[in-house]
C-alpha cells in the first residue's frame, strides 16, 4: 500500500509537472534561431490552442510569434502584413480580455506599428494616435515596462519633427529601457541610433560593440537573428570615429 501511495504521488507530480502546448510553443520560440520553422509549428500549436482553449496566455504568445514572424520569417510585403495584422487581431483580443495587462497593450501597439511601417509612412502616421494611446495606458500601468519604452523610443526616433518626433524623447526611452532591462539587447541598437542621429559616433559604437559583445542577452534568439546582425551593419556604417 505503501508502494502504491508513492508511485500515485509521483505520477500526479509528473502530471503536475507536464508541459502544456503553450509552454511547448514558447520553447520552440525561445529557440528559433536555430531553425526559423519552430516559429511556424509555434504559431501551428498557438492556434489551435487558441481554438480550444482562448486563454490570456495563449493570446500574448501567438501575438509574440506573429510579431516575430513578420520580422524574420516573412519574406514579402503580403506576408509580413498579414503576420502583423493577425498579431494585432490576437493581441486586441487580449486587451479585451485583460484590459490592464500591459503586455497585451504593447503587443497591438507593437504589431499595429509595424503594419503601417511596413504599409508605408501615410499608413504609419495614420495609425500613430492608436499607437500612442497603447504607450500612454501601457505607461499607465506599469511606468517600467521596458519593451513598452523600446516601443516608445523607435516612434520618436523614427517620425518626422512635424508629427512629433523627437531624438530627445527617444534617448529617453531607451535609457530609461535600459535601466530596466540592460540585457536586452535591442535597446542598445536603439540607443545607438539615437547617437549617430546626434553625430556621436564614438558612444554609438560603444552601445553597438556591447551588443556584438553580449554574452548573455535577454533573449537570445532576437539577438541572433535581429540585434546581433543589425549592430554589425550599424558598425560597419559608422566611419566617423572621433
Amino acid at each position: 500500500m505503501r508502494r502504491f501511495a508513492l508511485a500515485l504521488l509521483l505520477c500526479t507530480a509528473a502530471v503536475a509537472r507536464a508541459a502544456t502546448p503553450v509552454d511547448d510553443a514558447l520553447a520552440l520560440f525561445a529557440n528559433y534561431h536555430q531553425e526559423l520553422s519552430g516559429l511556424d509549428r509555434a504559431r501551428d500549436i498557438l492556434e489551435a490552442e487558441l481554438q480550444k482553449n482562448p486563454q490570456l496566455e495563449t493570446m500574448l504568445a501567438l501575438a509574440r510569434v506573429y510579431f516575430t514572424i513578420g520580422d524574420v520569417r516573412a519574406s514579402t510585403q503580403e506576408e509580413k502584413l498579414a503576420a502583423y495584422d493577425r498579431g494585432r487581431q490576437i493581441a486586441k483580443r487580449a486587451i479585451e480580455l485583460a484590459p490592464r495587462n500591459a503586455d497585451a497593450h504593447f503587443l497591438y501597439g507593437a504589431n499595429t506599428g509595424r503594419w503601417g511601417q511596413t504599409k508605408g509612412v501615410l499608413r504609419s502616421l495614420f495609425l500613430l494616435p492608436t499607437v500612442k494611446e497603447e504607450l500612454n495606458t501601457i505607461f499607465e500601468i506599469d511606468p517600467n515596462h521596458a519593451a513598452g519604452h523600446a516601443l516608445a523610443g523607435n516612434v520618436y526616433l523614427e517620425l518626422p519633427a512635424i508629427a512629433g518626433g523627437s531624438v530627445a524623447k527617444a534617448e529617453e526611452h531607451f535609457r530609461k529601457a535600459i535601466e530596466v532591462e540592460p540585457k536586452y539587447t535591442a535597446l542598445r541598437i536603439g540607443l545607438a541610433k539615437v547617437f549617430i542621429r546626434k553625430g556621436e559616433y564614438v558612444a554609438a559604437r560603444r552601445e553597438l560593440e556591447s551588443v556584438v559583445n553580449e554574452s548573455a542577452p535577454a533573449n537570445i534568439a532576437d539577438w541572433t537573428m535581429k540585434d546581433l546582425p543589425r549592430a554589425r551593419k550599424l558598425l560597419a556604417e559608422i566611419t566617423d570615429t572621433r
